[in-house]
């Protein structure tokens, strides 16, 4: 039986509309408490800073020609997983996200709902 993420919160950081409400709706069906859409960095921050607990996130690495990683760090704070979703290649990330998942765009949102359960599941296991 697959998990699903029933009982979940999981950030969404989206700043294309059409992805970012196809994430969202992709989530929310399949159990998770979505957090966001945020498009941008400063509000996916007070996301991070509002929420108890989150348990994992997707990042768009490029948003509005910011990129994400002041997220990423914020979130490897806390301990939370996340990977990233992005058009640029593995070499483009700095190299303290080089262990990160990055799925390449164009991406299909069951494709990263499947990898955010895994990394859930992960996360878990090794807990």
């Amino acid at each position: 039986m697959a998990m699903t993420l029933v009982g979940r919160r999981v950030l969404i950081v989206e700043d294309d509309y059409f992805l970012a409400d196809i994430m969202r709706r992709t989530f929310a069906d399949d159990g998770a408490e979505v957090l966001g859409p945020a498009g941008q960095v400063e509000n996916a921050l007070a996301l991070i800073h509002g929420a108890e607990h989150i348990d994992a996130a997707v990042l768009d690495v490029n948003l509005h020609d910011v990129m994400v990683f002041s997220v990423a760090d914020a979130l490897r704070e806390r301990g939370i997983p996340f990977l990233f979703t992005t058009g640029y290649d593995q070499e483009t990330l700095p190299s303290q996200y080089s262990g990160a998942r990055r799925l390449e765009k164009p991406v299909e949102a069951a494709i990263v709902l499947s990898e955010v359960r895994r990394l859930i599941n992960i996360d878990s296991v090794s807990e």
